[in-house]
């Protein structure tokens, strides 16, 4: 029997992946004719087709027109194929203006948590292989999300975030495309246990009690890195943290995004009132685990979101 697009859109909002794959399927010709009408032939109307599967399985739950997800999905390749055409910084997603978007505006995390595809989701980054991963977690669950951020926390040349993110994104679709209906183990505790891990530490930090934190959670080898800066171990780590402190600087953790042993904190990071522009605005902790402690991190400063 073959499904409309709205049984397979309720489908796919009752947790069926397959279903989601099946209306990717249906629509990919379309999708691709928007994109390189756009863009022209070339990797950036792949990257904007494969992107729309990402937005597809975060927001599917929050479609008005179940039989209209043909345009919808149409537009959101047309807005993510604009944007990149002016970004000087690429953005995550785009959302197609008839979008019904929270007021609260949630985190990618949290729109994911209000959908029932959210364990597979998970259940799929963690079949990847960690380099894919990572690229994926960056490029649409972090503020680190252009190809010039995401290569200098990786290390890597921009091409070689794009075959990446290429790479994955294609797993992903064919994950969808090839999803069966068995069970993936819920994320929620896991989510909860790391956040509350992060806090501990961002408020064992605020407390200068961080070498002990160090001391307990990295390897005694770790590696720090700040990209175009400093190399060193667990003491460039606290000798950081305890400079911040000691000029006022505070830190406050705004998202967690975990996947097996790949762990990324996001910070806001508050200067003293007497010198408001001491420090960037937000920090991000890429943090590379084994064993779950830390055996390398790399320390961040996004740059601010264009408004």
């Amino acid at each position: 029997m073959t499904h409309g697009d709205a049984e397979l859109v309720a489908l796919a909002q009752a947790g069926d992946p397959a279903a989601l794959g099946a209306l990717l399927s249906r629509h990919e010709a379309g999708m691709r004719a928007v994109a390189l009408s756009v863009l022209g032939y070339g990797p950036d109307a792949e990257d904007a087709v494969q992107d729309a599967v990402v937005v597809a399985v975060r927001r599917i739950g929050e479609v008005r027109d179940p039989a209209a997800v043909g345009p919808w999905l149409r537009t959101v390749v047309r807005n993510t194929s604009r944007m990149a055409l002016r970004r000087p910084r690429a953005v995550p997603v785009a959302e197609p203006e008839w979008f019904a978007r929270p007021a609260d505006d949630p985190t990618p995390e949290e729109a994911l948590d209000r959908t029932a595809l959210r364990d597979w989701v998970w259940h799929a980054l963690g079949q990847l292989s960690e380099t894919d991963r990572l690229v994926t977690m960056l490029r649409h669950f972090s503020d680190a999300s252009s190809y010039h951020e995401i290569a200098a926390l990786c290390g890597v040349p921009v091409g070689t975030v794009r075959s990446r993110l290429s790479h994955a994104r294609r797993a992903l679709a064919d994950g969808l495309r090839a999803a069966t209906s068995a069970a993936h183990t819920d994320v929620a505790a896991s989510r909860a246990s790391r956040w509350r891990e992060g806090s501990d530490v961002i408020a064992a930090a605020m407390h200068g009690d961080f070498a002990r934190v160090i001391r307990d959670r990295w390897w005694p080898e770790a590696e720090m890195i700040v990209p175009g800066g400093r190399r060193g171990g667990r003491d460039l780590a606290i000798a950081g943290m305890d400079s911040d402190l000691a000029a006022g600087v505070r830190q406050r953790l705004r998202n967690v995004v975990a996947s097996g042993d790949v762990l990324i904190w996001e910070t806001d990071l508050i200067s003293p009132p007497d010198d408001p522009e001491h420090c960037p605005p937000a920090a991000l902790w890429l943090q590379i685990l084994r064993e779950g402690r830390v055996r390398r991190m790399t320390l961040f400063h996004p740059a601010p979101a264009l408004v």
